[in-house]
């Protein structure tokens, strides 16, 4: 009965429309608040076992979604998937060999994508053509080629895309966008990020490895738009060691952070980057870098304004507790701690010896709530996870544009791939306007 209400309504209102894309309001009506969103599960991941799953789980019976299926190349994984999702959500899970099988489930609203770190544009694409609303993990692109296009293909659909930036849907970070936005901190002179772990497994999943085969999977439908590499089982499950399926820290960790620089400033890119780093420590034939230091350039185009953000990572000494650290002349905004203070700020004497007046910072404590950045991908199912998934399940309810837009994705990426050209070439790197692509040695970055 509710299949044939939604088929009947779907047609009438196509028909009503024509060939005009549907507005939000519309489509509102499509999917009536009695109709369940349907959902299907893109890559059956370490990220959406442990951590996507139990944020849509929290959620998902008061905002009336269900999943329904799950699709992966890997036969081991995808039935797995299945197995997992039937047993927890007590009812029956389709297996998809691809995507294309996906998309051909009747009534599919909605897909969460957690694939490797090169698909997640492309499977984007795929999704919303479909006409799907994505839930999309980060980073959201590795080349410009695949940003600008997953961009226009959203943005033609009309479709809901969240990014998986899950710093947007934290309360501690709206509040200090708040602050910082108002005025109240100041002009920002400096922001210190960094990610340190510990951890000579990270990212390595040998017994996995061991145990594919390329008769199980699909090698070629797996590398998409990639050059051609012969069958690695490594590459497949250990991609994030290995560039071009992914850029590493960049992708992995620096989009987490520099997204949250675009949203306290308004800015969309870095005006350059420069990086260095190597792999020092680990070395299990990996290509990305064990160690990494980047710095940018951000401001104004016409470089009347501007300050300086640094990224460093490292994987051989670190507790994984990201830094955040925001620095005005009158003080810092600490992410760790959720404070303002007035620490390096413009003191007394110093600014009376120049005939300046001392800007300190008051001690301001901007925690909202008692949640905290859970930086590892086997969460559990962390707060601004659950919070981030929430905050999707809503905005496909009710059509409007989720925390993290299409264009976090779009910006965050622009900086990842900037990052990774200067890494890869030695080149201070730029973002040409113009055509949207990112500039070494006077040459486009491609790979």
């Amino acid at each position: 009965m509710k299949s044939n209400r939604r088929n009947f309504i779907k047609k009438s209102a196509a028909v009503a429309l024509g060939a005009m894309a549907f507005s939000a309001k519309s489509y509102a009506n499509i999917i009536g608040a009695n109709d369940k969103i349907r959902v299907g599960v893109v890559g059956f991941s370490d990220r959406f076992k442990y951590s996507l799953f139990p944020a849509f789980t929290h959620h998902y019976q008061k905002s009336n979604f269900d999943i329904v299926a799950v699709s992966d190349l890997w036969k081991k994984r995808r039935e797995e998937g299945q197995a997992f999702l039937k047993e927890k959500l007590g009812h029956d899970i389709q297996a998809c060999v691809n995507n294309d099988e996906l998309y051909k489930i009747k009534d599919l609203d909605a897909v969460i994508i957690s694939t490797a770190d090169f698909q997640h544009a492309i499977h984007t694409i795929e999704a919303v053509k479909a006409g799907c609303d994505a839930y999309t993990e980060k980073p959201f692109a590795e080349t410009m080629e695949d940003n600008r296009a997953a961009l226009k293909a959203v943005k033609e659909s009309g479709k809901i895309v969240q990014i998986g930036s899950q710093r947007r849907s934290g309360n501690n970070y709206h509040a200090a966008a708040e602050f910082i936005q108002a005025g109240k901190f100041g002009p920002i002179v400096m922001v210190e990020l960094s990610w340190n772990v510990n951890q000579p497994g990270r990212w390595r999943r040998p017994a996995l490895v061991a145990e594919l085969r390329e008769q199980d999977t699909d090698w070629k439908r797996f590398l998409l738009n990639r050059p051609f590499e012969n069958f690695d089982p490594r590459k497949y499950l250990e991609y994030r060691l290995f560039w071009p399926y992914s850029s590493g820290m960049p992708g992995q960790w620096m989009s987490h952070q520099i997204d949250t620089v675009h949203w306290f400033t308004g800015l969309k890119h870095p005006r350059s980057v420069v990086a260095n780093g190597g792999v020092y420590i680990w070395k299990d034939g990996r290509r990305n870098w064990d160690t990494t230091t980047a710095v940018f350039d951000y401001g104004a185009e016409d470089g009347s304004s501007g300050f300086q953000v640094t990224f460093s990572s490292r994987m051989g000494n670190g507790d994984e507790n990201p830094a955040e650290i925001y620095y005005s002349n009158g003080g810092e905004l600490n992410l760790n701690t959720n404070k303002v203070t007035p620490r390096g700020g413009m003191q007394e004497n110093h600014a009376k010896a120049m005939n300046l007046h001392a800007n300190l910072l008051p001690e301001t404590d901007i925690t909202v709530s008692a949640e905290k950045v859970v930086a590892s991908a086997v969460t559990g199912g962390d707060v601004l996870t659950s919070n981030h998934m929430l905050n999707w399940m809503q905005s496909v309810r009710n059509r409007t544009q989720p925390n993290a837009p299409v264009e976090a994705g779009y910006y965050h990426s622009i900086a990842t791939i900037m990052t990774n050209a200067a890494a890869r070439t030695g080149e201070k790197v730029t973002f040409d306007e113009k055509t949207q692509e990112v500039m070494a040695g006077g040459k486009v970055f491609k790979y």
